[in-house]
C-alpha cells in the first residue's frame, strides 16, 4: 500500500509534476514537497520522486539525477511510466514527452537545438497555464486530496493515463474496422465505416494508424462518420494541400466545405459516391 509521496522541494517542472499527477491517479495519497530521509527511500510504502539519486521500482524510488551525463534522456516522469507500464505508448501516442524528457536531461539551449528552433521559440511555448500550476505545485509543502492543485493534478493524471490505455484500443478498433482506398492519382484514403456505437471522436486515432501501418508517404484523405448527421466528414491527412475540398462545395449533398479547404461534411453516406467526393477534392501536385 502506497501511503504518501516525496518529491523535492523548490521549483517545480514539468517531470514531477506529471510524475505526481500519474501517481496520485493511481494513489489517492498526499504529495509531501520535502528532502527525503534515508527511511523514505527505504520504505515501499513512501514514493520518492525526482529526488533521492535512485531507481529502484522495489522502493518506489524514481530519480534520474544519478545517470551518467550521456544517458539516454529519461526523466522522473519516464520512470513512473515505465513502473506503470505505459512508457512506450505514451512516447508513441504523446509527442510532447520526448521534448520533455529533453528539456528536463539536456536543458532549453540542447533542446532547441535538437528540435531545430532558436532558443527564443522555446520560451513562446509556455503558457499562464504552465507557469500557474507549477508555480503553485511549487509554492506548497504539502498537497492532501480535496485541495484545488491536487484535484486538478489528478484530473491530470487521470486523463493522461485514459488517453494512452484508450488510443491502444482505438488503433485496434481502426485495424479491425478500417479500409485503404486507391486515389486518383496513384494516392491513398483511409476510410473509417460508421459502426454501433460510433466513438465520441469519430477520426480520433486515424493518423497514428497511418504512421503505424507505415503510409504516411500515401495517405493523403480521411473519411470518417459524421457525428453530427447520418453522413461523413472528409479531411485532409497531415494537411495535405493537393485534397482541396472547396472543389466539392457546391455539390448537393455537401452540406459544408470550409474556406480553407481542409474539410468537407457530407450527407451521403454511400461509399461509392464518397471516393467520387475524395477524387474530385484531388488537385494533385
Amino acid at each position: 500500500m502506497i501511503r504518501q509521496i516525496v518529491v523535492h522541494p523548490g521549483g517545480a517542472h514539468k517531470d514531477d509534476f506529471l510524475a505526481c499527477a500519474l501517481l496520485i491517479a493511481e494513489h489517492e495519497v498526499a504529495i509531501f514537497r520535502r528532502e527525503p530521509s534515508e527511511q523514505d527511500l527505504s520504505d515501499a510504502s513512501i514514493v520518492v520522486v525526482d529526488v533521492g539519486l535512485d531507481w529502484d521500482e522495489s522502493k518506489m524510488n524514481f530519480d534520474h539525477h544519478q545517470f551518467p551525463r550521456d544517458a539516454e534522456p529519461l526523466c522522473a516522469l519516464s520512470l513512473v511510466l515505465k513502473h506503470l507500464g505505459l512508457y512506450e505508448e505514451t512516447r508513441k501516442f504523446c509527442d510532447w514527452l520526448e521534448v520533455a524528457e529533453y528539456i528536463d536531461t539536456r536543458g532549453p539551449n540542447d533542446t532547441a537545438k535538437w528540435l531545430g528552433v532558436e532558443r527564443e521559440a522555446m520560451s513562446k511555448l509556455n503558457s499562464p497555464l504552465d507557469i500557474t500550476l507549477l508555480r503553485r505545485f511549487a509554492a506548497s509543502k504539502e498537497h492532501q486530496p480535496g485541495q484545488p492543485i491536487y484535484e486538478v493534478m489528478k484530473m491530470v493524471g487521470e486523463d493522461l493515463i485514459s488517453f494512452v490505455r484508450g488510443m491502444k484500443a482505438r488503433l485496434e478498433f481502426i485495424a479491425k474496422h478500417s479500409e485503404i482506398w486507391e486515389m486518383t492519382g496513384g494516392k491513398k484514403a483511409l476510410f473509417l465505416p460508421r459502426t454501433k456505437p460510433l466513438p465520441d471522436e469519430t477520426s480520433m486515432g486515424m493518423g497514428r494508424y497511418i504512421e503505424d501501418i507505415g503510409l504516411e508517404e500515401e495517405v493523403v484523405a480521411l473519411v470518417y462518420p459524421d457525428r453530427r448527421g447520418e453522413g461523413y466528414g472528409l479531411s485532409r491527412f497531415n494537411d495535405d494541400k493537393r485534397m482541396e475540398f472547396t472543389k466539392v462545395g457546391d455539390e448537393v449533398d455537401v452540406h459544408f466545405a470550409h474556406n480553407k479547404g481542409f474539410i468537407a461534411k457530407t450527407s451521403s453516406a454511400d461509399t461509392d459516391r464518397l471516393k467520387v467526393l475524395i477524387n474530385q477534392s484531388w488537385i494533385g501536385a
